[in-house]
C-alpha cells in the first residue's frame, strides 16, 4: 500500500457534494473517490508515478 501523506484541500461546496454524492454512489469513501479521480486523470494525462506504471 502506498505511504499516504495527509494535506487540508480547500474546494467549493457545490464542488464536494457532487463527489460526495458520486462517492457514495461507487460505495467508497469521499477521501477514496477524490483519489481514485485524480489517479484516473493522472494515468490518463500520462502523468502517473512511475510505481503507478510498474503495477
Amino acid at each position: 500500500m502506498p505511504d499516504r501523506k495527509p494535506f487540508l484541500l480547500r474546494i467549493d461546496r457545490d464542488i464536494l457534494d457532487a463527489v460526495q454524492r458520486w462517492a457514495d454512489d461507487d460505495l467508497r469513501s469521499l477521501n477514496g473517490q477524490i483519489e481514485f479521480l485524480l489517479r484516473r486523470v493522472l494515468r490518463e494525462a500520462g502523468r502517473e508515478s512511475k510505481r503507478e506504471r510498474d503495477d
